[in-house]
């Protein structure tokens, strides 16, 4: 059991769920996505809520928008804090329309960053060259978290193909595959209003078998966060979580808001007078 305040309050506060593990983990990652946060504020968010932070995106393209000084700094905090920590999928795509796939991870590699997003949501890339991403990434020791999906508005996951994507990235050595829901959450699994297919998510769960626990699945908004864990379970992989979200997912998983806890009480409750 994980979390600062562990040692002074009772476990069963802590965690009423009691099914929350410490890192590192292998089921019930949280991915954060960091829009642009200045330095203290992202000790800010280290300080608080590393425990319960998993992997640490720094969205878009934005890493190349740092000062250099400010960048590795903010790497190297993650990395003390034991988060992964990787740029963002789009930034991938971007630079591997210019250079080499080896030349990024040379690069990314020395900044400090211990994992990268192999995508093609924006400018697509050959399933080889996604392959060949894939494994000279693992040679280079990161952690690969690949994506499913597209960022267009009309982009809606398919069954098949997501099943396919997650196969055949598996074997090729990802350790994760992302399924795209933008920092909006309207797309994917996702209808334009941002309400949940529970019954789509929950066919991919049956349909994956044990892949499913290599999914991540984007849900920006806290009602999408609700359904995914009340259809697939607390331990659920969650992605693109707001940095000031993290708590508040935390809750959600163990217990601790009423979006959950009822429903943990209630199967308590039951067990008792069994």
């Amino acid at each position: 059991m994980s979390g600062h305040g562990a040692s002074f309050w009772p476990p069963v506060w802590h965690d009423p769920s009691a099914e929350r593990t410490s890192k590192p983990r292998q089921q019930g990652l949280t991915m954060v996505i960091d829009k642009g946060l200045g330095l203290h504020s992202f000790e800010d968010v280290m300080n608080v809520s590393a425990d319960y932070i998993d992997v640490y995106k720094l969205g878009f393209g934005t890493s190349v928008l740092y000062p250099t000084s400010l960048l590795q700094s903010k790497i190297a905090l993650a990395r003390m804090h034991h988060v992964q920590i990787m740029p963002g999928g789009t930034f991938f795509e971007v630079a591997c329309t210019t250079e080499s796939v080896e030349h990024y991870i040379s690069i990314i590699k020395s900044l400090g960053f211990t994992a990268i997003e192999v995508s093609d949501g924006s400018l697509p890339i050959s399933k080889e060259r996604r392959w060949q991403a894939i494994g000279l990434a693992k040679e280079a020791g990161l952690v690969v978290y690949t994506e499913f999906g597209k960022k267009a508005a009309s982009f809606t996951a398919d069954l098949d193909p997501l099943l396919q994507t997650l196969d055949e990235d598996l074997r090729a050595g990802a350790d994760y595959v992302i399924v795209e829901a933008r920092e909006s959450g309207n797309v994917g699994v996702f209808n334009c209003n941002g309400e949940t297919d529970r019954s789509f998510v929950r066919d991919v769960q049956i349909s994956a078998g044990s892949q499913a626990s290599r999914l991540i699945w984007e849900a920006p908004r806290k009602e999408q966060q609700v359904a995914l864990l009340e259809t697939l379970g607390l331990a659920t992989n969650l992605g693109n979580i707001a940095t000031n979200d993290v708590l508040s997912v935390e809750t959600l998983r163990r217990g601790l808001r009423g979006d959950t806890a009822h429903r943990i009480l209630d199967e308590r409750s039951k067990a008792t007078c069994e």
